[in-house]
């Protein structure tokens, strides 16, 4: 991973002191709190519902041990003992006080750690496939060029005042597992004639307006990557609406022009910048590769791991749903649920956090990942620990046999916290897998991907869910919309709206009569509820969901 330069550590360091003196002026009334707030959104700190909130940025969701522990510190030291994990590879603190937070930077900064741009009208944390580095299916490691992302839009001149904020993700495979189609700009690395480029999408993104993103380079050279982002986000910068917030994403953009229109403006901007380019982002680019290299794997028998899997049916479903292929057979990727029953999606206890670090320290060549899907990551595991590591997570709560399945649910914050939510997500999201444990069919079910929000901001991803669920305020009371249909993968879809909402009693039992309708229509144990749903259509959950008005039809 990569390692800060002095470079780095001074900017942090004035940056920081920057922003203390900024907080000390806010305190004593020399600054108003809307003067105040564009300074705060620079340094990843909201003003929520009840409180203030830090959001950390975890670069491309890659962490070493060192860095886990002290997320764990400021959990403990200056929150109330949990973090949570979200669908930006990031972390939330939500209940600082405003004049620990530079106390809070200064501790982050200490192991390469910061809150910049993780928040306001800029290029927000770069993200990245949470499996880079270590799956069997990628043709390159992203990170590096995420990092290289990172680098040249930190503090960028001319794109830290944006009409909206701005996301970028990067994936390495062919099997997207960072929902580069529902983002401002998504890259896939790509190779073409043996040469390493890049597919670039635009003006993806969900909230009021889902839009899935269209492709504007199919094969974009390496070298170029740099100078045609600067030409997009010049592009969007100048055309981009300002008029309305909720018009001024990229994706309003690209729909008014129109992707043809979108694509000769910014190949005319890049023609222009690509010759006065210095190319000193291909020299540096290297030397970032150079730190993420794939640690020296161990060599050994796996025979404790075969002989348990026999052995343990509870290790085994564990491993059935929690381990995904390695590039090296002998070794596994561990994905640690943060999604026990009834537990908050994403949230971690400081203890938890710090059971992950003494795992990926002394198991894991020091490395964790943090999904979008609000997990952690063990990327390097050698098979043969993998008892060892399965005993210590279920000591402390975090076994949970659940990826992939319907209680791994990523869920907004909504009502509990957020101060533009207008429904509650969290309860929601425990309820549905509380409901599903009981009813002990969560494993017959097989691959459900739920996704809640608690309102049209769509942080929880609603729209892409298979299952996708929108909180919303109809005269006072919570409503639930139901989506179907949707898709975060390479084969990103939106949901379709399946009609009226549902009550917060109304829609855990509305949940149960979809996936029941799904396992009376499945041809086989082996039919997904998507493919289900693509091969029969809406009809038939729509006759589940709302049983009275097809007998009043009948």
């Amino acid at each position: 991973m990569y390692s800060y330069t002095e470079f780095d550590t001074a900017f942090l360091a004035e940056r920081n002191a920057q922003f203390r003196a900024q907080v000390e002026r806010r305190i004593d009334g020399s600054l108003t709190e809307d003067e105040f707030k564009p300074l705060r959104l620079m340094n990843g700190v909201y003003l929520q519902l009840h409180a203030y909130m830090l959001r950390v940025a975890i670069p491309y969701g890659t962490l070493n041990s060192a860095q886990m522990r002290k997320l764990a510190y400021l959990a403990e030291r200056w929150d109330k003992g949990y973090g949570h994990f979200t669908t930006r590879q990031n972390i939330q603190y939500n209940w600082p006080k405003l004049r620990d937070i530079p106390d809070m930077l200064d501790a982050l900064a200490e192991v390469g750690l910061h809150a910049i741009q993780t928040s306001g009208n800029t290029i927000r944390n770069v993200t990245a496939d949470h499996f880079s580095g270590a799956a069997a299916d990628e043709i390159a490691d992203p990170r590096p060029v995420a990092e290289l992302i990172r680098q040249w839009s930190t503090d960028h001149p001319e794109f830290q005042f944006l009409g909206r904020k701005f996301k970028i993700a990067i994936t390495g495979s062919e099997n997207d597992r960072a929902v580069i189609k529902a983002h401002d700009i998504g890259l896939q690395i790509v190779r073409q004639d043996g040469e390493i480029g890049y597919k670039v999408i635009v003006g993806g993104g969900l909230g009021r307006t889902p839009m899935i993103g269209k492709v504007i380079r199919a094969f974009l050279p390496q070298a170029d990557l740099l100078p045609y982002l600067e030409a997009v986000l010049s592009v969007y910068n100048l055309l981009g609406r300002r008029d309305n917030k909720y018009k001024a994403r990229i994706k309003i953009t690209v729909h008014e022009h129109g992707i043809d229109e979108i694509r000769a403006r910014v190949e005319r901007v890049f023609d222009r910048l690509r010759p006065a380019w210095s190319g000193v982002d291909q020299e540096l680019l290297p030397q970032i590769q150079a730190q993420f290299t794939l640690p020296p794997l161990r060599t050994g028998s796996t025979a404790a791991y075969d002989a348990t899997y026999r052995a343990d049916p509870v290790f085994r479903s564990w491993a059935d749903t929690n381990l995904t292929a390695h590039r090296d057979p002998d070794h596994a990727i561990v994905s640690i649920s943060l999604k026990a029953h009834g537990a908050t999606p994403g949230d971690a206890s400081a203890e938890q956090i710090r059971v992950m670090a003494d795992l990926a320290e002394q198991y894991a060549h020091d490395e964790l990942r943090i999904s979008h899907e609000q997990n952690v990551v063990l990327p390097h595991v050698h098979k043969s620990d993998l008892p060892a590591i399965h005993a210590a997570l279920k000591a402390n709560g975090l076994a949970t046999a659940n990826i992939g399945l319907i209680s791994d649910i990523i869920a907004c914050p909504g009502m509990d916290y957020c101060a533009l939510a207008t429904a509650r997500s969290i309860p929601i999201a425990q309820q549905i897998a509380t409901r599903f444990e009981e009813l002990k069919i969560e494993n017959d079910i097989g691959p459900l991907k739920i996704k809640i929000s608690g309102c049209i901001n769509a942080c929880g991803h609603h729209h892409v869910g298979h299952i996708g669920i929108l909180g919303l305020d109809r005269a006072g009371v919570e409503n639930y919309q139901i989506t179907l249909g949707g898709d975060a993968t390479e084969n990103a879809a939106l949901g379709e709206r399946v009609g009226p909402g549902f009550s917060a009693d109304d829609v855990i039992p509305a949940i149960e009569r979809l996936v029941y309708a799904y396992l009376d229509l499945r041809t086989e144990a082996s039919e997904t509820f998507l493919q289900t749903y693509r091969r029969v259509g809406m009809a038939p959950f729509k006759a589940a969901l709302y049983p009275q008005a097809a007998v009043a039809a009948e």
